[in-house]
């Protein structure tokens, strides 16, 4: 059972005293949104910048699962708690598609322009989480069938973006990973009942519109 429940802590360190906030926001997640979650790998705590995984080029460093792996991801409360109670600074990871969220990111600089957009056209958004690099705004789930239309019907698709589909994951707030704090540009509004998320058409058409609009070049991009 320890075995398949994760063994490796040195991976997941435990520092500071941050383990009530995260294990009360997986809870959230689990228990009241039915997004099921599990704990990532941290970053490496003799170099914060790099990741704990054995991969030495990890390109999510301390934002991914690893020991347990995706599948994993649950929706129990149990397994959350005995999760962060033995690992209480792992970043909260999110199994994307099923029935949880899946995400459209982009780079943050071109993402704040483009919410600017959004927000004067009266585009209604879900949640973003913002990292300092990227941020990420939650949609519906969809196929990739249906992702396949979207994309080939683009007149131009910036080649940073990045879609977290079926079968995907994202780190939520209020995660530390080795690239900074992830928090909530936009907060999910408060109560019992799962987020409302758009769909990720509205999201994609808007999106691409607001960076043509605002003239951002590919290589920012």
């Amino acid at each position: 059972m320890r075995e398949i429940l994760g063994r490796r802590r040195r991976l997941l360190p435990r520092r500071g005293d941050g383990g009530p906030e995260l294990i009360g926001a997986a809870l959230t997640f689990a228990a009241q949104w039915q997004w099921p979650v599990l704990p990532g790998v941290a970053a490496d705590p003799q170099g914060r910048s790099r990741c704990g995984c054995p991969d030495p080029e990890c390109t999510v460093p301390g934002a991914h699962p690893f020991d347990p792996g995706l599948l994993a991801a649950t929706t129990d409360p149990r397994m959350v708690r005995w999760w962060w109670g033995n690992r209480p600074t792992a970043p909260i990871i999110l199994a994307t598609g099923g029935k949880a969220p899946c995400a459209v990111s982009l780079p943050a600089l071109p993402a704040a322009r483009a919410l600017a957009v959004l927000d004067r056209r009266g585009v209604r958004l879900g949640p973003v989480v913002a990292s300092p690099a990227r941020w990420s705004v939650l949609v519906k789930p969809y196929s990739m069938e249906q992702l396949g239309e979207l994309l080939y019907a683009q007149d131009f698709v910036p080649g940073s973006l990045r879609f977290h589909g079926e079968g995907g994951y994202l780190a939520l707030p209020p995660s530390e990973t080795a690239q900074g704090g992830l928090r909530w540009e936009r907060a999910p509004l408060p109560g019992s009942a799962s987020p409302w998320v758009p769909d990720v058409e509205a999201v994609v058409d808007a999106v691409v519109e607001a960076l043509t609009r605002t003239g951002v070049s590919a290589p920012e991009l």
